[in-house]
């Protein structure tokens, strides 16, 4: 993986209001642009003086970074950009292709018209940042591919699931769409997804997202079973159990 430099783009511009979130993504944002990369320590010191902010708003996005598992605290060595093994990657597929099938086969049943104009609207966003190649934007994109989903989906709880994994799925997706072999993939894949949501196929487009999840992995998990030697096994990514039948209408 390439380490790219950090630039000016860096520095934080002080808004006292809301500083802490501005931390909090210039930090998140350099680790999903391999400006840090794994294994990275995190000096606060060195933090603070790049940032140009207090020691105390670094601790904070330090610890809330650790809350969404992209950093980690060694007790003598303190914290460093966690390290997503070949592993921890093949558990997190597995859970994200189940979450990410359900909430795909519930927006196909529950979504208003309204919602799958913003899904069209969503894909053809991603398809733009995907032949402008800027990595952030390609990122953000997909985000608010699956943000409309999750809205339109009606299952709280299974959104809040996939929210808390969000931060990981992005650093592997990250991962993934940095290898050229990707890219031009994906959008395909998300077209599929949508296509099937629009035909009404509930299915169908639990198996295009499955698909779409599967196919993602495989090439980061051949990237990181490169990076991390020892894990040399094939590992296939479970299929979830689809629902049988529509939801009960409440």
């Amino acid at each position: 993986m390439k380490r790219l430099p950090l630039d000016d783009s860096f520095k934080v511009h002080r808004n006292p209001v809301t500083l802490r979130e501005i931390v909090l993504d210039k930090l998140r944002g350099a680790i999903m642009n391999f400006q840090l990369l794994p294994g990275d320590r995190l000096v606060e010191r060195d933090l603070c003086e790049r940032l140009g902010v207090s020691r105390t708003s670094v601790r904070e996005a330090l610890r809330h970074l650790e809350s969404e598992g992209l950093v980690e605290f060694a007790d003598a060595k303190g914290p460093s950009v966690a390290i997503i093994t070949w592993a921890d990657a093949c558990d997190i597929y597995e859970l994200q292709c189940v979450l990410e099938g359900l909430i795909v086969q519930l927006f196909t049943l529950n979504a208003k018209a309204k919602d799958i104009r913003a899904l069209e609207k969503a894909l053809e966003v991603n398809r733009r940042a995907l032949e402008e190649q800027e990595l952030p934007a390609v990122l953000d994109s997909v985000q608010g591919f699956y943000d409309v989903l999750l809205e339109g989906a009606g299952n709280k709880v299974a959104a809040t699931q996939l929210r808390q994994l969000q931060a990981r799925i992005s650093y592997l997706r990250a991962t993934s769409m940095s290898q050229a072999n990707r890219r031009s993939a994906s959008n395909e894949e998300m077209q599929r997804i949508v296509a099937a949501i629009k035909s009404g196929d509930a299915l169908a487009a639990h198996q295009a997202s499955v698909d779409h999840v599967r196919a993602a992995a495989k090439v980061a998990l051949d990237y990181l079973r490169g990076e991390q030697e020892g894990n040399a096994r094939v590992h296939e990514i479970a299929t979830p159990v689809m629902l049988k039948e529509p939801r009960i209408a409440r």
